[in-house]
């Protein structure tokens, strides 16, 4: 026999980037524990939908825990309290019977808020324009042999690569940093043979796109690291920090 619960979700409404916005109350009942978070936002929906009033906006898209579009501030964390997942992969099983669960929107300047629990990571392309790529010839395709590459370098710039940009590093830095994912984007590029072209260009320009950008500075606090549902480690932020100071010194 399935189990439900009770919950009652105390959700941030805001209708645009320059209005004020409030926690807003509800309760929703029989909510299978089976259901993931989204369907439960899904069921609240769909009730205030029959009751005429407006639906919260939320973000989603694969629910499968690679595109980072559901960016929920869940009970203090992002994307909730269980480390290592995105909330499309939260399951209603980890709250209890009766709970209050406060959800709310990324809390960062470089982040506004579109609609209620929807923001703005148009940042977090344009630091990717600055420097996200690798310049390489369009020839013929080289021997899949010719550029030897040791797993050891390989297996740390695919843990890098596994960032999906969600933001919830910048959500849980209490400056707004996005050191972590920038220096998750520099790395799988500087261990590769393939990004060298661009290596001291990158750092320099990735840097300097997400300081104008308004975020914060890194205080090493490790939050990020520890909320990361990819779980990319703090190491890239040193590698970064390497980077960058080769490429000034090579001004």
């Amino acid at each position: 026999m399935e189990n439900t619960i009770s919950v009652n979700l105390k959700v941030w409404r805001q209708r645009g980037p320059k209005e004020p916005g409030q926690f807003v109350n509800y309760h929703l009942d029989n909510v299978s524990t089976g259901s993931s978070f989204l369907e439960m936002l899904d069921m609240l929906n769909q009730k205030l939908v029959e009751q005429n009033e407006e639906p919260v906006v939320f973000d989603n898209d694969c629910r499968e825990g690679i595109c980072g579009m559901c960016s929920l501030y869940i009970n203090g964390h992002p994307h909730g309290p269980v480390q290592g997942i995105t909330t499309c992969q939260l399951h209603m099983r980890k709250f209890h019977d009766g709970e209050t669960i406060t959800i709310e929107p990324w809390r960062s300047a470089a982040f506004p808020v579109i609609r209620d629990l929807t923001v703005n990571r148009n940042a977090f392309d344009q630091i990717q324009q600055a420097g996200g790529y690798v310049s390489f010839n369009c020839g013929g395709a080289p021997d899949a042999n010719a550029t030897p590459i040791s797993k050891e370098v390989a297996d740390v710039a695919m843990d890098s690569a596994t960032c999906i940009g969600c933001g919830a590093c910048v959500a849980a830095c209490k400056n707004g940093s996005a050191m972590l994912f920038v220096s998750a984007k520099v790395s799988q590029f500087a261990l590769l043979p393939q990004g060298q072209v661009e290596r001291k260009r990158r750092a320099r320009a990735m840097v300097r796109k997400m300081d104008e950008l308004g975020f914060g500075n890194c205080t090493n606090t490790g939050a990020c690291a520890a909320e990361c549902p990819k779980n990319i480690p703090l190491s890239n932020i040193a590698r970064l920090n390497r980077e960058f100071i080769k490429a000034k010194c090579a001004d």
